[in-house]
């Protein structure tokens, strides 16, 4: 069996590998365009802020190695420019010694990732000094231009994932930086209770983030953008961190059925529509577990699994893919940003709206040991069934650990009346007696059993907004919360004691607040004979 892979980043690799370890006898080749494979790219911004300071620590592996080891033909700085399905014939063009030539096939894998997208702006095509950062030799340029040019400003398009990481690394270099965003939020598609937190460490480290602003011209070779309002920023350097493409286009021509965003459409044994031709990683769209509904499959963690799998699949192995979660993490500065499944933003844009939510603060670990921290942590999951739909968290320790544990609830089908009784190691520098998913859980049930009423700020009826009680419940000192004027403050604390200053002949609404603290007040009320509504921004 002759397989050829296009692709030798992530996916690539990790199916070839694993293929050589269970197939002696097949011949494996594998295509790389870039200077080298195997390349961690979650790692370039570390390297460019000085975390990680040997370059050849991102590369995990090299061809001679896996020559060597694997007896893996891989050949860097070629380029597949076209697939012939008919003939079982690729066409590759060596650029290191300008030839082109053809090999043929008897399984064909893509793992060809994507691209930074450019942004259609006037005048980027000019702009000198401006930098993307996806493979390695993206990090030597700028790299590079930061060693000898020694600039003092840096603008970064896009508040994203790579744009907090990236500004970080700049900040490293001592850099003036500045975060442009076209939306009203940063750390998209985060939701905003975890969006806000992220803003504020970027306040405190200085970060100047320039939200709702689009950018209409480049001008001066790049280091002079012109926004819509007329208004100019000056800048030494550009940083575009505005999404990526899926390099799809070589598959699209061939005829590889795709997406109406480009991504390669595969099966549950990550077949495309063509015979023998398989693809995995950034390139593909698969079915996400939690919904059945097509989604993108992001990240090298499911490229590495997915090469895998397809290895033990092409070798006769009776397995299929289930599909994509899709769990992230990252480090934006000293917080822990990380996801699971689907974000209320992603619920929407996906049509799906019968979902609740929970926001809670609870310790990292029991509040009496030192160092106790808050984890801000989201659930998300369905109205009526419980079925887990995603979760969100942001802190400062054991948050991948909260995320990690939802990812399994979740993979092994659990609802939210099964996070109650997760039995989640004890002790007081690790965690509390009831952790951050016990009492996500305990919230959920609440709202599910109506214990409790929330509400969506943009459901309130105008008459209600007019005339209905507003209960704010801060303790003294601490400042407002939510886009409500409260009609009273009665801190927490001293609920029970002023509840007569509570109206019983009118609706009652708690203004937003994060943690628990709603749902206490909620439960002091209805102790008392009034339901309480929770309002949830």
């Amino acid at each position: 069996m002759k397989v050829l892979v296009i692709g030798g980043i992530a996916g690539g690799p990790s199916f070839a590998t694993r293929l050589r370890r269970i197939n002696e006898n097949a011949e494996i080749i594998i295509f790389e365009r870039g200077a080298a494979i195997s390349v961690a790219s979650c790692a370039l911004p570390y390297y460019l802020g000085g975390l990680i300071r040997n370059r050849s620590a991102v590369i995990e592996r090299t061809p001679e190695i896996l020559k060597q080891k694997n007896n893996i033909d891989v050949r860097l700085y070629n380029e597949v420019t076209s697939i012939d399905p008919d003939k079982k014939v690729v066409h590759v063009i060596d650029h290191q010694n300008d030839q082109t030539y053809t090999e043929n096939y008897d399984k064909l894998i893509i793992s060809t990732g994507a691209s930074p997208s450019v942004p259609a702006i006037k005048g980027i095509d000019k702009a000198d000094d401006a930098f993307v950062l996806r493979a390695i030799t993206d990090a030597d340029k700028i790299k590079h231009f930061l060693d000898t040019r020694h600039p003092k400003r840096v603008t970064i398009l896009g508040a994203g994932t790579i744009g907090i990481e990236v500004a970080e690394s700049f900040v490293n270099n001592n850099m003036d930086v500045t975060i442009v965003e076209q939306s009203d939020q940063v750390a998209a598609p985060f939701d905003t209770e975890i969006a806000d937190i992220v803003a504020q460490e970027l306040d405190e480290k200085g970060v100047h983030v320039l939200l709702n602003h689009t950018i209409k011209e480049i001008t001066d070779n790049g280091k002079t953008l012109i926004f819509d309002d007329g208004s100019a920023h000056h800048t030494d350097m550009l940083f575009l961190g505005t999404g990526v493409q899926p390099n799809s286009q070589v598959a699209g021509a061939a005829g590889v059925k795709l997406s109406d965003d480009q991504h390669i459409i595969v099966d549950h044994h990550l077949k495309t529509n063509l015979p023998d031709i398989y693809a995995i990683g950034d390139v593909v769209e698969t079915t996400s577990i939690i919904t059945g509904q097509p989604i993108p499959s992001l990240l090298s963690s499911a490229a590495n699994r997915q090469g895998h799998l397809l290895a033990d699949i092409l070798n006769g192995s009776p397995l299929e893919y289930k599909g994509f979660i899709g769990a992230g993490v990252s480090k934006f500065f000293d917080l822990t940003v990380s996801y699971v499944g689907y974000t209320e933003q992603a619920l929407q844009q996906s049509g799906i709206n019968d979902y609740r939510s929970v926001f809670i603060t609870p310790f990292d670990h029991a509040y009496f040991f030192p160092n106790a921290d808050r984890v801000n942590f989201k659930l998300l999951y369905q109205d009526k069934t419980g079925k887990i739909l995603g979760g969100q968290a942001v802190g400062r320790n054991g948050i991948d650990k909260r995320i990690s544990q939802l990812s399994v609830a979740i993979t092994g089908n659990l609802n939210v009346a099964d996070l109650p009784s997760l039995e989640i190691p004890y002790s007081p520098p690790y965690s509390s007696t009831r952790d951050v998913l016990n009492i996500a859980g305990y919230v959920a049930i609440n709202q599910l059993t109506n214990r409790t009423a929330t509400i969506k700020l943009a459901d309130i009826p105008q008459d209600d907004l007019n005339n209905a009680f507003f209960l704010d419940i801060r303790e003294a000192g601490k400042p407002e919360a939510g886009s409500i004027k409260p009609t009273l403050n009665i801190p927490l604390s001293d609920l029970r004691d002023r509840i007569n200053e509570v109206p019983t002949d009118k609706k009652v609404y708690i203004t937003f607040r994060k943690g628990l603290g709603p749902y206490n007040a909620s439960r002091i009320l209805a102790g008392k004979g009034i339901k309480a509504i929770m309002i949830e921004e």
